[in-house]
């Protein structure tokens, strides 16, 4: 028997050895490992859209290295926002922009573990709105242009060129693209240093 026993003992690993059952005769009792468990940081999310609302409410975890900081960039990608902003529900009034680090889209101030916080979002820009001016301004000034003008001006018959005539609506659509892309990519290119 004393044998048995130190072969068992040998062939049993040395670092995670199974858990040993002891039968005594009422009880039985099991070695277990113990696990610790913590709380995340939670905050609760009332989010408005342009002071109307609460479109949404919800329990947000708090991230970052010290866990007090709010996860923005995905609240604005999942409600379609280009900015939120602390908001008064009580006034509904809007407060300061909540501002985010570019690179991991958190907050840069700190939250409070079960606070309540209530943000504004304002919605991104759809393109239908600047397309369907643009579409309206280029037929507005054809239209002038050709109820106006009965004959083609001089001007216009030197850009004539081998028989071909460039019409009016082309060339207003042409100024206004070139007006409203000056427009929109001034901060771009003062951005990257080209202007």
């Amino acid at each position: 028997m004393a044998e048995v026993k130190e072969e068992q003992e040998e062939s049993s690993p040395l670092l995670n050895p199974e858990p040993r059952t002891e039968i005594t005769s009422s009880t039985t009792t099991v070695n277990r490992s113990r696990s610790v468990r913590t709380k995340v940081p939670e905050v609760e999310v009332k989010v408005y859209r342009q002071g109307k609302g609460p479109i949404a409410e919800f329990k947000s975890s708090l991230g970052g290295w010290d866990q007090d900081q709010l996860e923005v960039r995905d609240i604005m990608e999942q409600y379609g926002f280009k900015s939120l902003y602390a908001f008064n529900s009580t006034t509904c009034t809007r407060a300061v922009p909540i501002r985010f680090h570019p690179k991991n889209g958190r907050s840069l101030l700190p939250y409070r573990d079960g606070s309540v916080i209530c943000v504004d979002g304002q919605p991104k820009d759809s393109l239908i709105n600047p397309i369907t001016r643009i579409v309206v301004g280029v037929v507005l000034i054809t239209i002038l242009i050709t109820v106006v003008v009965t004959e083609s001006p001089t001007w216009a018959e030197k850009f004539n060129l081998k028989g071909f005539r460039i019409p009016p609506w082309l060339l207003t659509c042409a100024v206004i693209v070139f007006i409203r892309m000056r427009k929109r990519t001034k901060d771009f290119l003062q951005k990257r240093g080209w202007c």
